[in-house]
């Protein structure tokens, strides 16, 4: 017990509670559960965390790229590269201090291989082959998406199937998880992701010359702007009306709102660069372009599955995870869409909803447990930067052209 006392020490001493998906304490008992360490570096933060079989969360570390991010305008792959290398042994060192286990005592250890950014992919991918080979442990490649996917079962008692929406800076997809390895793609975007898009329009804003916006990510500083903004100053039309299926499409609409920004710079004298007197309306209206556009994909997902019997009719589950989930405004629409359709909406908890190595680890457990995809031997895995989810049926979606009625006959914001 002293061990898990430590561990709860130093969770505290990092102010990272320890993640426990039953209420009562660590027993002795627990400990030989099945434990995977899980490493994330798919894109910009560095994560690592060691997961058992329960769900409980032994350990956990992050490092966060973002203030340096923030400073470049972006994430500039050699950069995030160089501070994985940097960061990497540490964070999984700490990890491993806080939950109090060894490598020795690990099951596997699991990591993200597809998809994501080539350059921060390979140095998570380098580190655990030379981990495994070290001390002769199974290695579990994780697709990053599934893993997002995954993650509501780690903080809920959630059986397959279900119906999940991932939008993140990086994705941006509809998918029916029918198993721990089984998807069924129904949507995704054709060209950029919603968080991407944000952050672009906060950067054509120079939102982080703005006094209240300075430290926040492009994404948060327009849901923080938005919350004073009126919405109504600016109309855009919706991406892909011509089309009755689930994908979606931003680049689109990120042009006519750097047209629209322009145009207000003209309106009021000023130069690129300057903050534009309606910035918070500017932002609004951006932010529910967004969220209409995302709620009607999603509305013909869940007629779709709904129709196909792919979900059940009734008390049916649609799950939202990525950073974009932590949108408030987004979030309020998803959650009445769900209600007016008779389906529950769940959602990881904030900290779980941006890349962390607990949601790695945990998708490690759930392959270990099913027995799939458990490498006794890692020669030649390679990491993937494009890798769909699962099985891709959006065709079929499309060649049933669902009309998704009025979003005002939900009362969506109301």
């Amino acid at each position: 017990m002293k061990s898990i006392a430590r561990s709860v020490l130093q969770s505290v001493k990092h102010g990272r509670a320890a993640w426990l998906r039953n209420s009562s304490a660590y027993s002795g008992k627990q400990r030989f559960r099945r434990l995977v360490l899980g490493i994330e570096t798919s894109c910009d933060d560095t994560g690592a965390a060691v997961v058992d079989e329960a769900g409980c969360v032994l350990g956990e570390a992050l490092h966060c790229q973002k203030e340096v991010h923030l400073q470049t305008g972006g994430i500039i792959p050699v950069v995030a590269q160089q501070l994985h290398r940097e960061n990497i042994d540490q964070v999984v060192q700490e990890a491993l201090r806080a939950s109090g286990v060894s490598v020795a005592e690990l099951a596997a250890v699991a990591t993200t291989v597809k998809p994501g950014l080539a350059l921060s992919l390979g140095v998570g991918l380098q580190y655990s082959l030379s981990l495994v080979s070290r001390h002769q442990k199974p290695f579990i490649p994780i697709h990053h998406m599934e893993a997002h996917a995954l993650t509501i079962r780690l903080t809920h008692h959630l059986e397959f199937p279900f119906l999940v929406l991932l939008i993140s800076g990086g994705h941006c997809l509809l998918a029916v998880a029918q198993g721990v390895s089984d998807f069924l793609l129904l949507g995704q975007s054709i060209d950029i992701a919603p968080g991407d898009m944000l952050d672009k329009v906060a950067r054509r804003l120079s939102l982080r010359k703005h006094p209240e916006c300075h430290s926040m990510a492009g994404g948060k500083a327009i849901e923080h702007l938005a919350q004073t903004g009126n919405q109504e100053l600016l109309t855009f039309p919706l991406p892909m009306q011509q089309y009755r299926n689930c994908n979606f499409s931003f680049s689109g609409l990120q042009n006519l709102v750097n047209n629209a920004i322009a145009q207000k710079e003209k309106e009021e004298g000023i130069q690129e660069g300057e903050i534009l007197s309606c910035v918070n309306d500017v932002a609004a209206a951006v932010q529910h372009a967004v969220t209409v556009h995302i709620i009607q994909k999603t509305y013909r997902a869940m007629l779709f599955c709904i129709k196909n019997s792919i979900l059940p009719s009734k008390n049916a589950i649609l799950v939202v995870s990525g950073g974009v989930a932590s949108n408030q405004y987004i979030r309020k629409g998803l959650q009445n869409l769900a209600e007016a359709n008779d389906f529950a909406l769940l959602c990881p908890p904030p900290r779980l909803c941006t890349d962390n190595g607990v949601m790695i680890a945990w998708n490690g457990i759930e392959r270990l447990r099913a027995g799939l995809g458990v490498l006794h031997n890692a020669a030649g895995i390679r990491y993937e930067p494009r890798a769909p989810l699962g099985i891709d049926i959006s065709k079929r979606v499309e060649e049933e052209s669902i009309k998704v009625p009025k979003l005002k006959k939900i009362r969506w914001l109301a």
